[in-house]
């Protein structure tokens, strides 16, 4: 059984990674979404262990202190995390496993695991990113001109990433993600075992001749 393929989704809060994530996962059934650990406190319809495991700071910390996390960061205020464990399990399952975290995060990650896939999700304009964080009715003006004064600064470096995925049509984003991570299940560097194990078996064969 060949690893799994450990995509990391950072984007622009407001992008849609969530709701595109949801879709993929109801569509498909081999990918794993990794479930990260917050001190944020929970918004309506958000259940603990679904959609983040919601710690205090002194939780958390003390998950830092021993090393439970992959990655973790500090956004608007709040600590983001990714628990190591569960991570490592799916990918030694064969399953594809999916973090959804901010862009400080997903740098840690490739910085620590390179094979990592990293794809940026953005709307299709600022405008639009600016209606999506107002539409949502969860934050004041405050935190949503906080939140487009940090996608400013992570647009900078959006060319560091291996793929961008501009989140207009959900469906079409959806089925060009689910695509993009089948065609990175085919790369050279992805198969060396495989690649090996036909080299020897022809050389076996030349040998009967």
């Amino acid at each position: 059984m060949s690893r799994g393929i450990l995509t990391v989704i950072p984007g622009f809060s407001g992008s849609g990674k969530g709701t595109i994530m949801k879709a993929l996962l109801e569509r498909h059934q081999n990918y794993a979404l990794s479930v990260s650990a917050t001190t944020r406190s929970p918004r309506e319809g958000e259940v603990d262990g679904r959609e983040y495991f919601f710690k205090t700071k002194e939780e958390f910390q003390e998950m830092i202190s021993k090393n439970q996390f992959i990655e973790y960061a500090q956004y608007v205020d709040h600590y983001y995390g990714t628990p190591r464990g569960y991570v490592e399990r799916c990918l030694s399952e064969g399953r594809d496993v999916i973090l959804e975290i901010e862009v400080q995060g997903a740098r840690k990650v490739k910085e620590m695991i390179p094979e990592a896939v990293l794809v940026f999700v953005t709307p299709p304009s600022a405008r639009e990113l600016r209606e999506r964080l107002i539409g949502r009715g969860t934050e004041t003006m405050e935190v949503i001109e906080s939140r487009l004064s940090r996608a400013s600064e992570e647009a900078a470096a959006m060319k560091d990433y291996d793929y961008l995925l501009i989140n207009d049509d959900l469906d079409q984003c959806v089925e060009a993600f689910h695509e993009l991570i089948q065609s990175e299940r085919c790369k050279m560097e992805r198969n060396r075992e495989f690649q090996e194990k036909i080299q020897e078996e022809l050389k076996e064969f030349l040998k009967g001749e």
